[in-house]
């Protein structure tokens, strides 16, 4: 079958994948237009109130319920082929409750009166059944109820509203780029998200959400086929809360990475092509590139570096269930205990101040509610390199003798409990006007580093070992050419507090996790981590390659 027809007959097939039994939505299920189709909310509230009132009725003190529409596509292309395209519907309810002090949740596909409201049922039951057991009654902070209200992603042009052969096409001249310009290989894929979620609660609430992600990405790689050698140079997008207009991009969204590297920073949109092409590029020079001399180095982080270590020993490291043991059988714990925090010893320099941000423009994390119905804001976590503050849920506020839920519950589908999970951290941009340039210049032996790359972190969040994409040397003041074989170890408390500069807003960009995993059963969830370039002083770089013994 030609491409051309494989493409249109999948959208054909996908459109009739999408329309299972909701309510508002009966159509013929081969009428792609149908798909964009909302659910009403007046429709949605009537399924609530059942599940609430039933939930009251059973002896329960406390319930919410969020009905969820989610919806997914992916495509896979690999050089001049397409490989696949997976696009996804689920559609159901949870709910949550109290009853006897403890939470009881049960979950049901079957979205009417009566389904609602079994499910309800079912919820109490379970949660009566746990408070024989339970040692301590859940304590929620307050919080008052909203009425109805709506949130969505501010986006421009729906991701789901674009033919799959537009996007199919885009990614294939992203892999005719990568080819152009000297890779062996190269594959690329799109994954596209939209959440329709609707919260109610015996507080008040009715919240009706539409949420929007997506994220492009793609792999070139480089052969000598003389010696076998390959070296590979993963895209340099970020993940973002953002419909199609990402994949559009614009001149004003373009930050220029240091001179000497040719690397461009993207904010807003993202030109694959662009970046597909240098990454050829990049891919064949990293053939003959030097490898490492371990030592210390004074380290240049570019922001879509950055995130994943701000992820992994800041963002992972303040989640106040880890912080408490709950997380301990699975994921482990953290460091930054309570008793840690209470010695007020400095988590990084006084240059570093970490924000809680759900609500920023663009982020994987913004939302305006959380999946508890508490309105989401911004806090600081840490603030001039002290350990100000965790990340909370309303169970868990009390824990820290605090009377407010920062609203940082989340759950991956309607039918998974929701629980306590990681905003958008970010480290705030330096005061001073600073560019790339200006920074590097001030490094006599250093390295920049930017892409994520493999890691590796303790059960704490303390000890840690960071790769990269793409590494250059810097000699002087200057960039001296492009490395390999990078990787720098350090601690978490070590390295934040050799943090000595950092770029100004104007560098500032978002690098997000797109499935960061969590809990048992394990969930996903989506969060960016937003930075300016930084300077790490004096930090520990290993040789990959080198064989110990």
């Amino acid at each position: 079958m030609k491409r051309r027809e494989f493409v249109g007959l999948t959208g054909l097939a996908t459109g009739a994948l999408f329309l299972p039994s909701i309510p508002g939505l009966a159509s013929s299920p081969v009428d792609p237009a149908r798909l964009l189709e909302a659910v009403d909310p007046a429709i949605k509230k009537r399924l609530a109130d059942a599940a609430l009132n039933a939930a009251k009725s059973a002896g329960a003190t406390y319930a919410d319920v969020r009905i969820g529409r989610y919806l997914n596509q992916s495509i896979f292309t690999r050089e001049k082929q397409v490989q696949n395209i997976a696009s996804g519907e689920s559609y159901g309810a949870g709910v949550r409750v109290i009853a006897n002090g403890t939470w009881g949740f049960a979950a049901t596909n079957t979205v009417t009166e009566a389904g609602m409201a079994k499910a309800a049922q079912l919820a109490v039951q379970i949660a009566k059944a746990n408070a024989k057991v339970q040692k301590e009654q859940v304590k929620l902070a307050p919080q008052k109820g909203y009425g109805e209200v709506s949130w969505k992603t501010p986006i421009e042009k729906n991701a789901f509203e674009v033919p799959v052969k537009e996007k199919v096409d885009l990614l294939l001249a992203a892999n005719a780029k990568a080819l152009d310009n000297g890779a062996s290989f190269v594959n690329s894929a799109l994954f596209q998200i939209n959440e329709q979620k609707y919260f109610a609660s015996t507080d008040g609430s009715y919240i009706d959400q539409d949420i929007h992600r997506i994220w492009p990405t793609f792999s070139a790689t480089a052969i000598d086929r003389s010696t076998g050698k390959f070296r590979t140079r993963d895209g340099l997008s970020a993940p973002m809360g953002l419909g199609y207009e990402y994949m559009m991009p614009k001149a004003a969204d373009k930050i220029a990475g240091p001179s000497g590297t040719g690397l461009i920073g993207y904010r807003n949109s993202y030109d694959i092509l662009e970046d597909a092409a240098l990454a050829a590029r990049q891919a064949k020079e990293k053939l003959t590139a030097k490898s490492v001399v371990p030592g210390k180095y004074d380290l240049v982080l570019d922001p879509n570096h950055l995130g994943l270590t701000i992820h992994e020993t800041i963002g992972h490291a303040t989640e106040l269930d880890r912080v408490l043991g709950y997380e301990a059988n699975y994921a482990g714990t953290s460091f930054a205990t309570l008793d840690w925090k209470a010695k007020n010893a400095p988590y990084g320099s006084k240059l570093v101040n970490i924000v809680a941000d759900k609500t920023q423009t663009g982020s994987l994390g913004a939302v305006g509610y959380d999946d508890e119905g508490v309105k989401t804001g911004e806090w600081d976590i840490i603030k001039d390199g002290k350990l100000v503050d965790y990340q909370k849920t309303r169970d868990q506020a009390h824990i820290v003798n605090q009377d407010h839920s920062d609203g940082c519950s989340y759950s991956q589908s309607w039918r998974d409990v929701q629980f306590q999970r990681m905003a958008n951290i970010s480290l705030r941009p330096g005061k001073e006007k600073l560019s790339v340039d200006e920074m590097i210049s001030k490094v006599d032996k250093g390295i920049y580093i930017a892409g994520r790359g493999s890691f590796s972190i303790d059960q704490q969040r303390y000890n840690s070992q960071f790769g990269g994409t793409v590494f250059y040397a810097i000699e002087k003041g200057k960039i001296a050419g492009i490395l390999e074989d990078v990787a720098y170890q350090t601690n978490t408390v070590e390295f934040w507090n050799s943090c000595s500069a950092i770029c100004d807003q104007s560098d500032y960009r978002l690098f997000g996790s797109f499935f960061d995993g969590k809990g048992q059963p394990s969930q996903v969830s989506a969060v960016s981590h937003g930075s300016a370039t930084t300077r790490f002083n004096g930090v520990n770089v290993i040789n990959t390659a080198r064989k110990i013994g």
